[in-house]
């Protein structure tokens, strides 16, 4: 072994540098939403090819909970799934550059994916390929089981106002029945991107026989003439009974597939729903904690029906003319100017639209009676804005009213608060109140104005031709 010989420093020399011992970080993870990319696809050349229709944004970081929402012990990782949109089979394929345990141990990727995709995930990739083939009409059997609700034809149109664009081709929506092992073995397949796609989303139970399920299918036929049923979205609705001999629908999860919206499917599948709950005459159609485009969709809709209802549109004209009156804004406290309870009836009776439903589309009714140029806009905005402070803070938001106080106090502090009532000119008794008030009024005004801002957006959407 040669041996290091030392020799006799230079003092002209730079001092040499001290070594330092240094330590291995504790691994950071990988975030998956930036490692992971799941593809849809319709055919078997879009695996892999790089135009694949890549689902954008998607959030992975609920599935790897345990782990803070985090992937540990991967270097350089790149996950790459496809799903069939054929059959709903998919595929992944996991690539890293190095692997190991960096302190929070080496994440089991091959479960986490399991726990994503389910039955649906094949582990061969030529076998994945062949479902293009073999599944082929994998939707056409499934439905050929289901009752076709609506039929438009190529040449009919369902037009959509709030994308401005048509559903064309052949569409047909379908119902089928939960507790059935067709309907469930389809839902089973939907599920992983139920999961990825809709918000707060769990499997509904397969075996519930009140669960439907609501299916928007194409048709379309390929270079030999061999027809197909293309699946472009779906509904799971929960039919619930009410006292003493009607039932009420629930719309629990809806998905128009990535690759086919903002074409108005989304609208046409509301509009058999709403079809349905009238047909069978229900109590009411709601939805469970729509978000905030749903919503959106859903009450251009709803004002669009209640225009054509004679009884309504008397009551709004009442109120306008209410409004145009007078000076509610300068009023020590200003009225809800809330619709008759039986003209909310009636609106229930006929399109099966509930109260809080319609109670957010009368808003939007008024300003469409409303000329923006009067000065009674003036007194709707401050109706608006006094109808979102009192279901924020309560009825008595507006007037000086009592106030609880947090203090110091060597008891339970939720037990613990003062209670006072303010003076009219100001603070009560001297006492200060903890400096949040223009926090929570911000908040407040933040609020109103996305109100107003929502109101006008729709009354454009509703009255654009």
């Amino acid at each position: 072994m040669a041996q290091k010989h030392s020799t006799a420093p230079d003092p002209a020399a730079e001092p040499k540098k001290r070594r330092r011992v240094g330590f291995s970080g504790i691994d950071a993870g990988v975030d998956p939403n930036g490692c992971f990319k799941v593809y849809l696809v319709s055919r078997e050349e879009e695996v892999g090819a790089p135009d694949s229709f890549c689902l954008d944004p998607v959030d992975l970081s609920h599935f790897f909970e345990e782990e803070d929402g985090k992937i540990y012990g991967y270097e350089g990782l790149k996950i790459s799934v496809w799903v069939s949109c054929v059959s709903f089979h998919s595929y992944a394929e996991i690539a890293f550059e190095s692997k190991s345990d960096g302190g929070k141990g080496i994440t089991d990727l091959n479960t986490a994916l399991k726990n994503m995709f389910g039955e649906t995930l094949v582990d061969n990739k030529d076998d994945f390929l062949q479902t293009f083939s073999k599944e082929t009409q994998f939707i056409r059997s499934t439905v050929s089981a289901g009752e076709i609700l609506k039929h438009k034809h190529s040449d009919d149109h369902v037009n959509d106002s709030v994308s401005n664009l048509k559903v064309g081709s052949d569409v047909e929506a379908v119902r089928m029945l939960m507790g059935d092992m067709t309907a469930g073995h389809l839902y089973s397949r939907l599920v992983p991107l139920v999961l990825l796609l809709v918000d707060g989303s769990s499997p509904i139970d397969v075996t519930d026989s009140s669960w439907e399920l609501y299916l928007l299918i194409q048709k379309t036929s390929d270079q030999q003439g061999n027809f197909h049923d293309r699946l472009l979205g779906f509904a799971a609705v929960y039919r619930f009974y009410h006292y003493p001999d009607s039932s009420r629908l629930r719309l629990g999860q809806i998905l128009v597939l990535p690759l086919y919206q903002r074409k108005g499917y989304g609208r046409y599948l509301l509009e058999v729903l709403n079809n349905v709950a009238i047909a069978d005459d229900v109590y009411d159609f709601t939805i469970e904690e729509p978000v905030d485009n749903l919503q959106h969709l859903r009450t251009c809709i709803d004002v669009q029906r209640l225009l054509s209802f004679d009884k309504v549109q008397q009551a709004v004209n009442s109120t306008v003319s209410q409004l145009k009156q007078g000076k509610l804004s300068k009023k020590t406290y200003i009225p809800r100017l809330l619709p008759p309870p039986s003209v909310v009836e009636d609106a229930r009776k006929r399109f099966k639209i509930n109260k809080k439903q319609f109670l957010q589309c009368w808003e939007i009714l008024v300003y469409l009676g409303l000329d923006p140029a009067d000065k009674s806009i003036q007194d709707y905005f401050s109706v608006i804005s006094n109808r979102v402070r009192a279901d924020i803070l309560g009825k008595d938001s507006e007037t000086a009213g009592k106030k609880v106080i947090e203090v110091p106090s060597d008891f339970d502090p939720e037990m613990s608060f003062v209670m006072h009532r303010a003076k009219a000119g100001g603070e009560a008794n001297g006492i200060q109140v903890e400096d949040n008030q223009n926090k929570q009024e911000e908040q407040l005004q933040q609020l109103i104005d996305e109100r107003l801002k929502d109101i006008k957006l729709i009354t454009e959407k509703v009255t654009r031709k």
